[in-house]
C-alpha cells in the first residue's frame, strides 16, 4: 500500500495541505473535496501526481479523477494520513455548500443508483451474451446458435436466468438503495421492493393484455377493490415507497419504547407502507411513469433526429453535472415499458467511444510523457465505459478535443435515433455496448460506432495541426 499511501499525501498537500481540508470522501472514480480555501490548490504539483487523471470543482466540491478500483484504495490511506473520520456524500455536499432543490433531486437519484450500477451493468452484459446465442440471423442465416446447437439451449437458458434476475426484482435492488439513502433500515426497502414483484400479483408486462380481457385480479377490502398487480421494471412506485417507508420508519422509532422496537416499528411500518403502496402509490405512479415513458416515446417518435443529436451531444456534458446519473432511472423506466427498450443508452455507448477516441488522438498531438499515457489509459477506459478520466484528464484539459467528440457523438446519435436503434438492457456504455442492442439494430448501431471511432480522432488529430501550422 505504499504507492497509495504516498499518493494520499501528495493529494492531501496538493489541495492545500490537511487544514485545507473540510470533509472528504469518494465515488466510483473520483476523490471528492469540501475545501476551505479552492485557491490554495497547487495544480501543477496535483497534475503531476501519476495516480491523479484529472481535477474539476463543481457545485462547491473539488474532485480529483483517480480511476476506478484505486479511488477506494487512495481513500483509505487518506483518510489514515489526514486523521479525518470517513465522511459520506452528504457529509461532503453540506460542508461544501447548500445545494437548490433541483440540485438535490440530481444528487439524491445519483446515490440511489450508483450503488446499484453493478448488478445492472453485469445483468445487461450477460443479457447481452444471451442475444448472441439465441438471436437468429448473426452467424446462421435465419437461425440462432442453439438452433443450429441444441446442446446450447440450456446454458443460454441459464444465462438469460441469471441475467434477468436483476430486472425482474429490479425494485427490491432500488428499494434496498433508496431507503438506505433516505436513512431507514436497507432490510426494510428489499422486502417492499419484493413485495412490488411478489409471485401472486399480477405481472406488470402481462398487464396490458390483462386490461384488454377484462382479468385484472383485485383484492376486495371492505367494498374497495383494488388491482393485484406488480411492479416489474417500474422506478417511480418504489422510490416515492422507499421514502415513505424511511421517515415512517425514523418517526415510529423516535416515538417507540426500545424494548418493543422489534414488535412494533418494522411490522406497522411495512403493513402502513405496503397497504399505500397497493391502494395510492403504485396506481398513481404507475400512470404516471407511464404517460412520461408514452411522452418521450412520442418526442422522440416525431423529432428523432433533434432528440438524438441533442443527447448523443449533450450526454457528455451531463456527465460533469453529475446529472447523467438520473438517466439510468429513465432507461430502466423505458426497459420496463410496453416499448421492451430504451433508444437513450445506446447513444451513452456513442458518446463515451467519441470521448474515448478524442483523448487517443491526444496521445498523438501532445509531446508530454506522462500526458500521452495518460491519453492512452483514458481512451481505453472510455472505450470500457468509463469516461472521468478521459473527460477531466484529457478532453477538458484542452477543451478542443472535447467539443469535437461531442459534435461527433450528435452525429451519431442522430443517426440510430432515425434508425430506432434500441437496446434491451444497460450494459457497458463502450465498445462492448453493442451486445447489449438488439441484434435487429446491430448495422445501424456498428455504422454510429464507426462514426464515433473515426470523427472525433479525426476531427481532434486535424484541428489540432492546423493550430499549430497557425
Amino acid at each position: 500500500m505504499g504507492e497509495f499511501n504516498r499518493a494520499a499525501r501528495q493529494i492531501a498537500e496538493a489541495v492545500g495541505g490537511i487544514e485545507n481540508i473540510e470533509a472528504a470522501t469518494h465515488c466510483v472514480t473520483r476523490l471528492r473535496f469540501a475545501l476551505i480555501d479552492e485557491t490554495k490548490v497547487n495544480q501543477k504539483m496535483l497534475d503531476a501526481i501519476d495516480i491523479v487523471k484529472g481535477s474539476f470543482a463543481v457545485n462547491g466540491q473539488f474532485q480529483v479523477v483517480i480511476g476506478q478500483g484505486t479511488v477506494n484504495k487512495v481513500y483509505a490511506e487518506l483518510v489514515k494520513e489526514t486523521g479525518m473520520g470517513e465522511a459520506s456524500k452528504d457529509d461532503v455536499k453540506k460542508a461544501a455548500q447548500k445545494m437548490n432543490p433541483l440540485q438535490r433531486a440530481v444528487k439524491t437519484l445519483a446515490d440511489i443508483f450508483i450503488p446499484i450500477l453493478p448488478a445492472i451493468v453485469t445483468a445487461g452484459l450477460l443479457m447481452g451474451l444471451n442475444n448472441i446465442l439465441t438471436a437468429e440471423g448473426i452467424f446462421y442465416s435465419a437461425k440462432s446458435i442453439v438452433q443450429v446447437y441444441p446442446q446450447w439451449a440450456d446454458l443460454a437458458n441459464m444465462i438469460n436466468l441469471i441475467a434477468g434476475t436483476a430486472f425482474a426484482f429490479l425494485p427490491a435492488l432500488i428499494g434496498w438503495s433508496a431507503v438506505k439513502r433516505f436513512g431507514g433500515s436497507p432490510l426494510l426497502g428489499i422486502v417492499l421492493g419484493l413485495m412490488l414483484v411478489h409471485p401472486d400479483l399480477l405481472n406488470a408486462w402481462g398487464y396490458g393484455a390483462a386490461e384488454q380481457s377484462g382479468d385484472i385480479p383485485v383484492w376486495n377490502l371492505f367494498g374497495l377493490e383494488v388491482q393485484k398487480v406488480g411492479y416489474q421494471g417500474q422506478v417511480l412506485p418504489i422510490l416515492l415507497a422507499s421514502y415513505l417507508l424511511a421517515r415512517l420508519e425514523l418517526f415510529l422509532t423516535k416515538r417507540t419504547p426500545e424494548g418493543i422496537q422489534l414488535l412494533v416499528v418494522a411490522p406497522v411500518t411495512l403493513l402502513v407502507i405496503g397497504f399505500l403502496s397497493f391502494v395510492i402509490i403504485g396506481p398513481i405512479t404507475f400512470a404516471i411513469g407511464n404517460a412520461l415513458t408514452a411522452g418521450l416515446i412520442a418526442v422522440f417518435g416525431q423529432f428523432s433526429a433533434i432528440g438524438g443529436l441533442l443527447y448523443g451531444g449533450l450526454y457528455s456534458a451531463l456527465v460533469i453535472t453529475g446529472m447523467h446519473h438520473t438517466f439510468l432511472a429513465v432507461d430502466l423506466q423505458l426497459i420496463g415499458s410496453k416499448l421492451g427498450g430504451t433508444f437513450l443508452w445506446p447513444m451513452l455507448a456513442l458518446s463515451n467511444i467519441a470521448q474515448g477516441s478524442a483523448a487517443l488522438a491526444m496521445m498523438l498531438i501532445t509531446k508530454d510523457k506522462k500526458q500521452r499515457g495518460l491519453s492512452l489509459t483514458a481512451g481505453i477506459s472510455a472505450y470500457l465505459g468509463i469516461t472521468e478520466p478521459a473527460i477531466f484528464g484529457v478532453n477538458l484539459r484542452y477543451k478542443f478535443p472535447f467539443v469535437i467528440a461531442m459534435i461527433s457523438s450528435g452525429i451519431a446519435g442522430m443517426f440510430i435515433s432515425v434508425k430506432g436503434v434500441l437496446a434491451s438492457s444497460v450494459g457497458v456504455g463502450g465498445v462492448p455496448g453493442i451486445f447489449s442492442i438488439m441484434s435487429r439494430y446491430w448495422g445501424p448501431f456498428a455504422i454510429g460506432m464507426l462514426i464515433v471511432l473515426i470523427l472525433p480522432f479525426a476531427g481532434t488529430y486535424g484541428y489540432a495541426r492546423l493550430k499549430r501550422q497557425k
